[in-house]
């Protein structure tokens, strides 16, 4: 190599190493770079019968993290984390499905919100930051106005409490008839005008109604915690959509290096963590963490 090629050589090799300071290079991130943790959601934890059984089954298994339903025993919960050296970074309101913060009934959605403030009580003393909620449903008896109306009355109430012991509120994208659209998502999330209301997306529920790629970049920063879901439209067209579940991680239809690309777009370096079938054995459970491990490389 003569001096005149060494220089043109150095030139570029700076130019690339300082791309991350330039328009369009700026949000450039390596799989190996990415700092994504491995979290299993209480569900998918099909191994143990005890609370500390099932922390011990996911350890086992490769996973960094848990997140727990609440309303669980807290001592146990507590007992199992700290054995096991496993992080607590999210807990799943239990009760939200039961009694919803869109029910026409004022007195159940406001047992609905009693039991959430359990569920940020349960997030506050297990050392997580992130509660999940499913805000409410849209069905014949309750319209889309009512739903939001209702769901975002409930949810103003209990602000004050979540800044106070620093839990954030992460509404999910599930089949419930409610924000189907991104932007319906980003204004349902910013009325709220509080950083402690954010968005649980879930990758693989999306796809039954649009690309997870696009509401990653369209929520952005209001992404709190990321659900790691599979879904085959191909299985849904043929045997119903509920049926689209049943296909294993990187063999459905999410594009699964397109969405982290956009996870690293948007700045996104949290949990993301699996909610899904296959981990009813040791190597279920193992394999999903693997799997999670080649989504993180994609």
């Amino acid at each position: 190599m003569n001096r005149r090629q060494f220089a043109r050589n150095t030139v570029m090799a700076s130019a690339m190493l300082s791309a991350g300071s330039l328009p369009g290079f700026s949000n450039i991130v390596t799989p190996s770079a990415r700092s994504l943790k491995r979290g299993i959601m209480w569900g998918s934890i099909g191994v143990g019968g005890t609370i500390l059984e099932k922390f011990q089954s996911a350890k086992q298994a490769g996973f960094e993290g848990v997140e727990p339903m609440s309303h669980l025993n807290r001592e146990e919960v507590l007992k199992a984390r700290d054995l096991t050296g496993l992080s607590i970074p999210s807990v799943c309101a239990a009760l939200h499905w039961k009694l919803k913060l869109s029910d026409p009934d004022p007195k159940v959605r406001e047992e609905g919100l009693a039991a959430f403030r359990i569920a940020l009580e349960d997030a506050k003393v297990y050392g997580a930051d992130t509660v999940l909620l499913v805000p409410g449903s849209v069905s014949e008896t309750v319209s889309y106005d009512e739903c939001w109306k209702r769901s975002s009355e409930e949810i103003k109430k209990v602000i004050p409490y979540a800044e106070k012991i620093k839990v954030k509120i992460a509404v999910e994208n599930v089949w419930n008839n409610f924000l189907l659209s991104p932007m319906e998502a980003v204004n349902y999330v910013d009325q709220f005008k509080s950083p402690i209301v954010g968005f649980y997306f879930d990758c693989g529920n999306i796809l039954a109604y649009g690309w997870p790629e696009q509401w990653i970049k369209i929520l952005g920063k209001r992404i709190a915690k990321v659900h790691i879901k599979e879904y085959s439209r191909k299985i849904a067209d043929k045997q119903g959509k509920g049926a689209g579940f049943n296909v294993k991680l990187q063999e459905g239809d999410v594009n699964w290096p397109v969405v982290m690309k956009a996870l690293d777009e948007v700045g996104y370096h949290g949990w993301t963590t699996i909610e899904q079938p296959g981990g009813n054995t040791q190597e279920g459970l193992k394999d999903l963490c693997d799997r999670l491990k080649n989504i993180h490389n994609s």
